[in-house]
């Protein structure tokens, strides 16, 4: 690549990751205010799970259809239609939504916006992109996310305590449409009508599944996302539990600045675990961390009993490894997929994916209520359930065998 040509990737990446920054700043408002939901709406454990998995399970139902269409039609028009209606769902969530059942239909809203923005605004990028850059180009995509993200949680945060919950929301709405600016003004067209997979349907998707080495990637970001949606979704609310078991009075590190904390950790962790795959091998990166994951898994909800300061840590050092593999595995994916199919691919890795992101928070709601409520105990089997979820991960390498893509050094 020339370096013209170098100076100009770089550049389209920024304006992509600026736009999902602006994207993603609503996306964590509810988890990062659900502590609050239990009184406001009179919610169980159940319902906050099912309001907070319900995000993920539109994500996981919308998107294969919609990444799909990257294939045949241009994704800028997909993405700006996506974020304009997260935008919609935001201002829904603050002004109409007065319990269970009407934000359920808000958050599933904001599922689908967000299904037609964070992969579908990937393959635009992609689609421009090859070689060394690529998987490059992919770890900043999603380093810009996870910037969003904890942004996400300290703005809910500051909204909520200085004005008022609804405002957290619009604010969510406001950068939303700051995205839906840079998509407009700044994405660029592609002139050249995207090419069509060969002989294929729009939703045949069996040559994806005979792909071995994408499915063996989209199965460990199943299982990988299924593990770090429980941690976003409830890691607020365990902290506050946290709080309040130990009595401690907590001054700046609050549970939604720790929240913020844990999102910027794992951005960077996310970006250097990548290119530790590009380095050592991928497969033998992501092992790594899987197995590290699991371990921390089993003792981070028990963290609840040894203070306050304990628990931010283990949250901290268990979301950093949770990250570790997660750009690894997307650029997996995207650098297996088949010529002309990497958005179908992408479609899958992604519904998988965030299927994972539904399951997961609505099963550690469903434990807790049948455990019997917030406990040391509970939580600790709760965030213990994620080391038996994660052995899928490990079983799919040694069975698919995925290869490691084009620029990583084989692990030999």
């Amino acid at each position: 690549m020339s370096p013209a040509s170098a100076r100009s990737s770089v550049g389209l990446i920024a304006v992509f990751c600026a736009a999902q920054t602006f994207a993603q700043l609503g996306a964590f408002t509810f988890p990062a205010l659900l502590p609050g939901f239990f009184d406001i709406w009179s919610l169980s454990h159940t319902q906050a799970g099912w309001l907070s998995g319900i995000f993920f399970g539109a994500y996981s139902a919308a998107v294969p259809l919609l990444v799909a269409l990257t294939d045949r039609i241009e994704a800028r028009r997909i993405y700006i239609a996506a974020v304009s209606l997260t935008a919609l769902s935001h201002l829904g969530m603050a002004f109409l939504a007065q319990g269970f059942l009407s934000a359920l239909g808000f958050r599933i809203l904001a599922g689908i916006g967000w299904a037609g923005t964070y992969m579908v605004g990937l393959k635009a990028l992609t689609d421009h992109l090859e070689g060394a850059i690529l998987s490059r180009g992919v770890a900043a995509h999603a380093a810009s996310i996870g910037v969003s993200g904890s942004l996400s949680f300290l703005l809910a945060g500051l909204m909520a305590t200085w004005l008022d919950w609804q405002t957290a929301f619009v604010a969510g709405a406001i950068g939303a449409a700051g995205a839906l600016m840079v998509a407009v003004v700044l994405f660029p067209k592609d002139p050249r009508p995207p090419p069509r997979p060969p002989g294929g349907k729009l939703l045949d998707f069996k040559p994806v599944f005979r792909n071995r080495s994408a499915m063996a990637y989209a199965i460990g970001y199943c299982v990988h996302t299924w593990e770090m949606f429980v941690v976003r979704s409830w890691a607020v609310t365990f902290l506050v539990f946290t709080a309040a078991q130990t009595g401690e009075q907590i001054n700046f590190l609050v549970p939604t600045v720790v929240a913020m904390l844990m999102e910027l950790v794992g951005t960077v962790m996310s970006v250097a675990g990548n290119e530790m795959a590009v380095r050592i091998g991928r497969r033998r990166w992501i092992l790594t961390v899987m197995v590290c994951s699991m371990g921390v898994s089993l003792i981070v909800g028990f963290s609840a009993a040894w203070g306050y300061a304990v628990a931010t840590a283990i949250c901290l050092l268990y979301n950093a490894l949770i990250y570790a593999d997660s750009a690894s595995l997307t650029a997996g994916t995207v650098g297996s997929a088949e010529p002309g199919r990497r958005g179908a691919t992408l479609a899958i890795h992604a519904m998988m994916g965030y299927g994972g992101g539904f399951v997961g928070p609505l099963v550690m709601g469903v434990l807790l209520d049948w455990l019997g409520g917030e406990s040391v105990l509970n939580w600790g089997l709760g965030f213990a359930h994620l080391a038996v979820v994660m052995l899928i991960g490990p079983a799919a390498f040694a069975i698919l065998k995925p290869r490691d893509i084009s620029g990583d050094r084989p692990a030999g």
